[in-house]
């Protein structure tokens, strides 16, 4: 039987383990209407409780630093506080330009604690796409760690912060305890936060479910970031979805955080589970290969939060007798790849993997709760795989302009419904928001939120992820998805990475394959057509990458995504110096293979006298 089919036998013989969180999500916690103490459960309830049931529990781990859950609800109290001295409201938004440390934490549940929501910014902006960030917001303040003050300074003239003293400053170190000087034109934040009191913050006007605790933004690999409001509702559900019923998490668990906190999978989903279990977050600044496993044993880490590239820099260490001494049992995240899947767990003896699937600003979100392999799991939301038009975001409408459906076990376009339990929270633009949406899909009336994805059904309502849309093309007349691709590619074993995309060749139609690959560093020579005639033995033709890029490195965000238009609009040129570039030309034999490409093969590629 295919792995990547799920039987109810397979969902049965994991009952057991998810059945015993199952009462929480009768009680209403995974849904809309959770109350506690007849109050709306919000973020800053969650700190609140935890820190009334495990007072002296960690809640943040980071360096030698240890804050427990009572001090985090003091010192959120105390940035509460301040904020409400400052004259901001419910429903204002400040901004927050700080790495991973425990004072990001603090500062965004004091925040949320008065309903005044933070803009998560990308540490690696600067200059004229920094500014656009914070000013999609309009926030009244601005928060900057001392290591990012260059960041800051590169936008102060361009950014319209609505305060007579917007600019606060955190030096770097253990602001608890030491405040540090602040730069000219700074507000201290640390030294006016110890002269706040620590009781917990009365609002006449209560802070809900429904209010925006933070503001999430999209990694602006294919233009200007977009800012998505993201509710106090977002962390109960994935304090409920993935914190109880995916990782089961106990306030002995520790997850280890490497994944920049501005990133949803990082704040929402890393820290809502933490927050379910009362737990202990594990904080790294940024992530280290080499010192990932050091880490895990120092802090005792039970689970830790992934992006799927991280797991394949873990698998490219060289595999050592150290692989399996540490105490993780199961990891949460997304964007794991089938071929490396069974490979990650076995290696380290990762028991549970909680794929997922969300968004930032979408209003459905799939989860591995039963532990199978190669799936994101399954919803409550409800939801459609419906027919698209190939290489685009567009679905398909009928003669009576209405969606269809496609057959089950088909990839389809993946389109969640808007309603009033599964509201869609967009963005801050309208016109971004509205064009996410698709109206009168199966009825008149109706609206369904566009993720932009494929995916497939494989078995008990669970899915697969196949593709994102726009991430296919056409050449020789046939569709070409670059998943697949990238997927075949991993499996040679000659590969530690490998981005696949579509380029233009002038005076052909469609798309022509090309991958931009790191070979790997095992010490031996990179051989282009040993990689040909596999390629050749587990692709079709037509799927075949027309142009090789053999590069050290591979540019990407924060957020471990790749710079694919950059990729993209380099094409086969050999502007960039560093690494080679192979094509295989028409008429090449599968024993010839690529050829490396000169300027002046590129000049006749370009003037059409190759004909491809």
């Amino acid at each position: 039987m295919s792995q990547d089919i799920v039987t109810a036998r397979d969902i049965m013989r994991s009952l057991p383990t998810v059945l015993k969180k199952f009462p929480f999500v009768a009680k209403g916690l995974y849904y809309y209407r959770v109350k506690d103490d007849k109050k709306e459960l919000t973020l800053g309830k969650l700190v609140e409780r935890n820190a009334d049931k495990h007072p002296t529990r960690p809640a943040i781990l980071f360096d030698d630093r240890s804050i427990t859950w009572a001090e985090l609800d003091a010192w959120s109290n105390r940035i509460a506080h301040y904020l409400k001295d400052q004259g901001l409201v419910k429903g204002d938004a400040i901004a927050v330009l700080l790495e991973n440390r425990p004072e990001l934490l603090a500062t965004v549940v004091g925040a949320a604690k008065v309903g005044v929501a933070c803009a998560m910014l990308n540490t690696s902006q600067k200059g004229k796409v920094l500014a656009h960030s914070i000013n999609l917001i309009e926030p009244r303040l601005l928060v900057v760690g001392s290591g990012l003050i260059d960041n800051a300074e590169s936008v102060r003239g361009e950014v319209q912060l609505r305060h007579t003293h917007p600019l606060l400053y955190l030096h770097d170190g253990n602001t608890l305890n030491t405040f540090g000087d602040a730069p000219e034109g700074y507000v201290n934040l640390a030294l006016e936060v110890s002269r706040r009191p620590s009781t917990r913050p009365v609002l006449s006007n209560p802070v809900t479910m429904g209010d925006t605790a933070v503001y999430l933004y999209t990694s602006g690999t294919t233009g200007l970031p977009k800012a998505a409001p993201g509710s106090h509702r977002k962390f109960i559900k994935a304090y409920g979805g993935f914190g109880m019923l995916s990782l089961a998490m106990e306030p002995e668990d520790v997850l280890y955080c490497t994944l920049p906190l501005y990133h949803g999978t990082a704040l929402l989903v890393c820290w809502g589970s933490v927050l379910a279990g009362g737990s202990a977050i594990a904080l790294r600044r940024k992530f280290s290969a080499s010192a990932f496993w050091d880490d895990v044993r120092r802090y005792n880490a039970t689970t830790f939060g992934y992006v799927g590239e991280l797991c394949r820099y873990l698998l490219n260490q060289p595999p050592g007798s150290q692989d399996r001494n540490h105490g993780l049992t199961k990891m949460i995240g997304n964007g794991l790849r089938p071929s490396i899947w069974k490979e990650f767990k076995e290696r380290f003896g990762i028991d549970k993997v909680a794929e997922l699937y969300a968004s930032s600003e979408g209003n459905i979100g799939f989860s591995n709760f039963f532990n199978m392999d190669n799936t994101v799991g399954f919803s409550t939301a409800p939801y459609k795989l419906v027919k698209y038009h190939e290489g685009t975001r567009d679905p398909i409408r009928n003669d009576k302009g209405r969606l269809e459906e496609v057959e089950k076990g088909q990839p389809g376009l993946l389109i969640g419904e808007i309603n009033k339990k599964w509201a869609f929270e967009g963005y801050t633009q309208k016109e971004a928001t509205e064009k996410s949406i698709l109206r009168d899909g199966f009825k008149k009336g109706d609206a369904w939120f566009n993720t932009g994805d494929v995916l497939k059904e494989i078995g008990c309502r669970h899915l697969q992820f196949v593709d994102r849309m726009g991430d296919t093309f056409r050449w020789k007349g046939e569709n070409v998805s670059t998943t697949e691709v990238e997927n075949i590619i991993d499996g040679s074993g000659m590969v530690e990475e490998a981005i696949v995309y579509g380029v233009e060749i002038p005076k052909t139609n469609g798309k022509a394959g090309m991958v931009t690959l790191v070979p790997q560093s095992n010490g031996s020579a990179f051989d282009i057509n040993k990689l040909f005639d596999y390629l050749q033995e587990n692709l079709p033709a037509y799927a075949v990458p027309v142009f090789v890029r053999v590069t050290n490195a591979i540019e990407k965000t924060g957020t471990f995504k790749y710079r694919k238009v950059d990729i993209q609009k380099l094409g086969y040129s050999l502007e960039r110096s560093e690494g080679d570039v192979y094509a295989w030309l028409p008429g090449s034999s599968g024993s010839s293979g690529y050829t490396l490409l000169t300027p002046e093969l590129v000049s006749d590629i370009d003037s059409g006298d190759v004909r491809f």
